[in-house]
C-alpha cells in the first residue's frame, strides 16, 4: 500500500493573507466562508471587500461574475481548499472564459476549517495546481515559503493566476466582518461606482 500523501503546509495563513493584501488600492477581494474571511476582513474591513458567509463553492463563480462585469477592475478571489474542492467544476468554467483580470489564491491547510478541522483531499490524494491546470489555466503556482508568497503577490495583481498557498493547519483568532448580506452588497456596489436610482 502507498503511503498517504499528506498536506506540507507550515505557512503562517494570516501572514501569507497580509502579504498578499498588502496595499490592496482598488484591489476587488471576494472571500470565501470561514479562514479566508477572517484573514482578509482583520487586515481591513474594506468596502472593496466581498464576503461571502454562505455560498460554499460559488466563490470562484462570483469572482468571475465580477470580472465579467467590471473588466477594468482588477479582482481577487481568496479562498479555502474545502471551499474550492466543493466549487471544483468553477476552474473549468473560469479557465474557459479567459477572464484577464482575475486571480483565485486558494488557502490550503488540507483542513475542512468549517466542520470539525477534518483531513480534506487536498490532505490525501488532490492536487488543486494540478486539477487547475488540467482545466485549462495557463498559469498556476504553489507557494510552500514566504518568499513564493512575496512572489505571488504581484503575479496576482497583474495575470489571471491560480495559486495554492500551502498553511498550517494552525488556528487563528476570528475576526468576524459584517455578515448583513445586503450590506455588504449595498456597500460594495457603491464602491464600484452602482448606485440604484
Amino acid at each position: 500500500m502507498s503511503e498517504t500523501k499528506r498536506n506540507d503546509g507550515t505557512l503562517d495563513r494570516r501572514e501569507a493573507v497580509s502579504v498578499l493584501l498588502r496595499d490592496p488600492g482598488d484591489l476587488l477581494v471576494v472571500t470565501g466562508l470561514g479562514a479566508a474571511t477572517y484573514d482578509v476582513g482583520v487586515l481591513g474591513d474594506r468596502d472593496q471587500n466581498f464576503y461571502l458567509w454562505g455560498a460554499m463553492g460559488g466563490t470562484a463563480m462570483i469572482g468571475l461574475g465580477l470580472a465579467l462585469a467590471q473588466p477594468k477592475k482588477r479582482v481577487l478571489v481568496v479562498t479555502g481548499d474545502g471551499e474550492m474542492l466543493m466549487g471544483m467544476g468553477s476552474l473549468a468554467s473560469v479557465a474557459a472564459a479567459k477572464a484577464p483580470n482575475l486571480a483565485i489564491a486558494v488557502l490550503d491547510n488540507a483542513r475542512f476549517g468549517e466542520t470539525g478541522s477534518q483531513h480534506s483531499h487536498t490532505g490525501l490524494t488532490t492536487d488543486l495546481e494540478a486539477v487547475a491546470a488540467a482545466c485549462g489555466w495557463t498559469a498556476t503556482a504553489t507557494a510552500r515559503d514566504m518568499a513564493e508568497v512575496e512572489a505571488l503577490r504581484s503575479r496576482l495583481r497583474a495575470e489571471p493566476l491560480f495559486a495554492v498557498i500551502r498553511i498550517a493547519p494552525d488556528e487563528k483568532p476570528r475576526f468576524i466582518p459584517p455578515r448583513d448580506g445586503a450590506f455588504v452588497t449595498e456597500r460594495f456596489r457603491r464602491a464600484l461606482g452602482i448606485v440604484e436610482n
